[in-house]
């Protein structure tokens, strides 16, 4: 494990990145360059040591270059979702206190882009090219491509949604020493997944997800070839794997699921016999599915369990698996927990809140109650999950501890799009829960009591859709909408979403 630019010198002309629909590809040479291009750009703007910029940028050379860029000259970089609303975009960039804020063209139209709200934060564009916003091309083609003066390492700053649904931001303390010193988490991943210089990296998700961009990172610094997708497609996914013959690549469960729906005469059309380390994580895996995949591609699936917070991680090879199905392994950063809601410990096999005794310096950014709320009286931290533990220390997840509802790997905070349902006035209340979904795992579900038995209907339903994409974006929108005339309520007369959701799974 090196630094991207030790490759630069001893393989320059190796190639680091290809980029699978356009097919752009950069050696070591070129990605050092190139990286020390858009630090220099950055420079320009007048950013400093420990400054902030936030990029929404879709899988692209741009994306990979800034964050590369903003890695060398000390920056927090803050990867936001190519799918948030204007609002939430907004919001991350205040939040984080950023200085300049860099937003793709395919990621926002320049109506919205010029409209943000971003509380002073300098608005640049990439790809706009009848806007009046500042240019990224510009700063980028005009600055140097040597090192910088100077140069620190920088870090990402990833957020994950609050229980509002807000999105809460993880910065850690900023990163000392050289610049090019070895980043720990990329050495972890590596010996993790024998990642090294052989290797073949095929990168299936969006770069702005935790996981996906540690993957990244691990593979360039590793001297690996990686090969990124722009969106994922399963029979494309699988032609990659033979044309590159790639070992190393990362997926979620509904991937899975799509490359079992092919025809069997187009899985057989490719081969993945290069693959030795299929990773997947960000959502519980069916059983079915897994074995499916097993028995497809042989015992070369290894699952993981973490998160953005960084607290603790849990790993699990295919041959385990097989022995422990359902499981997400043994703790391989931390020490598991499996506390009750008194804060006790629970002996293996009894269900409680998971939490991880470790190290890792972790707080929310700006909301020290949600810190509090996933810290256990031990000074133990929590993701927000329920499992349970075998006798041989495997964890299982069972639930999540809140209504929060995952699909495709993705969370979605329920709260969030019942505030935007009750804006209605055709609606009394509303319950959004998740059901089950055989390709994604969960879909959302809405429940919508009307104020008249006449609001009740397709026509409405379809305009609460169309509200829900305006002020949500289309993550956020209900699959389906029921209408209900009562809900079961507390005495208090608050709404029972449990024994309503339970309803809904029977």
């Amino acid at each position: 494990m090196h630094h991207l630019s030790h490759f630069a010198r001893i393989t320059p002309d190796k190639v680091a990145v290809r980029f699978l629909e356009s097919g752009e590809a950069f050696s070591f040479s070129q990605l050092e360059r190139e990286a020390n291009r858009a630090a220099n750009a950055l420079l320009r703007l007048g950013l400093e040591r420990n400054g902030c910029i936030v990029l929404c940028i879709e899988n692209s050379p741009d994306l990979l270059l800034l964050a590369l860029g903003a890695q060398r000259i000390g920056l927090y970089y803050v990867l936001a979702s190519t799918r948030l609303s204007a609002s939430d975009f907004s919001y991350i960039t205040r939040d984080s206190t950023a200085s300049v804020a860099i937003v793709s063209s395919a990621c926002m139209s320049a109506d919205a882009a010029s409209s943000l709200d971003l509380g002073g934060a300098r608005r640049i564009g990439i790809g706009f090219a009848d806007s009046a916003m500042e240019r990224w091309e510009t700063h980028f083609l005009a600055a140097p491509d040597g090192l910088p003066p100077m140069p620190a390492p920088g870090r990402e700053m990833l957020y994950s949604s609050g229980t509002t649904g807000r999105p809460k931001g993880v910065r850690k303390p900023p990163f000392e020493g050289a610049f090019d010193a070895v980043d720990n988490r990329n050495a972890a991943v590596a010996r993790s997944f024998a990642l090294d210089a052989s290797s073949v990296y095929l990168s299936t998700s969006p770069l702005y997800h935790s996981a996906p961009n540690r993957f990244l990172s691990a593979a360039i610094h590793a001297g690996a070839t990686s090969i990124v997708m722009a969106k994922f497609d399963a029979e494309r996914a699988l032609a990659a794997i033979g044309q590159f013959g790639c070992t190393h690549s990362l997926w979620v469960p509904t991937m899975f699921h799509r490359l079992l729906r092919l025809d069997t005469e187009v899985r057989n059309r490719y081969s993945t016999a290069s693959m030795t380390h299929a990773v997947h994580g960000a959502a519980p895996c069916p059983v079915h599915v897994k074995q499916a995949m097993i028995d497809w591609w042989g015992p070369v699936l290894h699952e993981y369990y973490s998160g953005t917070e960084g607290i603790g991680a849990t790993a699990i090879s295919s041959r385990e698996w097989l022995q422990h199905k359902g499981s997400v392994g043994r703790a391989t950063d931390g020490i598991l927990h499996i506390l009750d809601d008194a804060g006790r410990e629970l002996p293996p096999g009894e269900t409680g809140n998971v939490h991880f005794e470790s190290d890792a310096q972790f707080a929310y950014w700006n909301d020290p109650a949600k810190t509090r709320a996933a810290t256990s009286p031990q000074g133990w931290r929590s993701f927000g999950d329920i499992g349970h533990l075998d006798s041989d220390g495997y964890l299982y997840l069972t639930d999540r501890k809140d209504f929060v509802i995952v699909s495709g790997g993705v969370n979605i905070y329920p709260q969030e799009i019942e505030d935007v349902l009750l804006q209605d006035p055709r609606v009394a209340d509303a319950a959004v829960f998740g059901v089950p979904n055989d390709e994604y795992g969960e879909e959302i579900k809405a429940v919508i009591q009307p104020a008249r038995p006449d609001f009740a209907g397709p026509a409405v339903a379809e305009a609460l859709k169309a509200r829900c994409r305006e002020l949500l974006g289309s993550l956020k929108v209900p699959r389906s909408i029921d209408f209900e005339s009562d809900f079961p309520r507390h005495a208090t007369g608050k709404l029972y979403k449990k024994l309503l959701r339970e309803r809904y799974l029977a």
